[in-house]
């Protein structure tokens, strides 16, 4: 990825704020989380662990910059971005059209709790623990058995974690959890 890209600028997010009144974005909610940028070398071992490649329709829920789906666009996967914050959607749109990926990856407006999750093999999440714990539910429920769902820093309470991995940030864990019949059952 072109790390130059995704260095946020208060220039390149007020010139989103324009675009997106140019574009008739439908006004945000507000967003539940402050947005903090998955550091590249994060990304990157997200997707190790969760084994993406071509094939895989990767989720990312509150997808900021899309960062996440990008890469994920740039290991064969295709990847689909929810984000409800207009000026970060334009900044996701120009950071897509700079990677070249266009053709693999799409962000929607749309609240990541009403987002149907039945196409996504992997989901990736950088939230807050209320707001993964408040999906759980949907992930058992819309997820197809064998996906992956990878979060970084925060465990989803009340679902044992397949493998947990230290990364060198702040939070210092990622988990990765696989949807199993037992959980299509809950």
């Amino acid at each position: 990825m072109n790390r130059r890209a995704f260095l946020p600028t208060a220039i390149a997010l007020a010139g989103a704020a324009s675009a997106a009144q140019a574009q008739n974005l439908a006004p945000c909610k507000g967003p539940d989380v402050v947005y903090e940028p998955t550091p590249l070398g994060v990304v990157a071992r997200m997707l190790e662990v969760a084994q993406v490649k071509a094939g895989d329709v990767l989720y990312d829920l509150g997808c900021g910059d899309a960062r996440i789906v990008i890469a994920a666009a740039q290991r064969g996967a295709r990847g689909v971005g929810f984000e409800i914050e207009p000026n970060l959607i334009q900044y996701a749109a120009a950071n897509i059209k700079a990677e070249n990926v266009a053709d693999k990856v799409k962000v929607v407006q749309q609240d990541l709790f009403t987002a149907d999750m039945s196409e996504a093999s992997v989901v990736a999440l950088y939230l807050l623990p209320e707001m993964v714990t408040r999906l759980r539910p949907k992930f058992w429920k819309e997820l197809k058995v064998g996906s992956r769902v990878v979060a970084n820093a925060f465990p989803i309470s009340g679902w044992e974690p397949d493998r947990v991995y230290e990364v060198a940030t702040r939070y210092r864990n990622m988990y990765l959890y696989i949807v199993k019949p037992e959980h299509k059952r809950a």
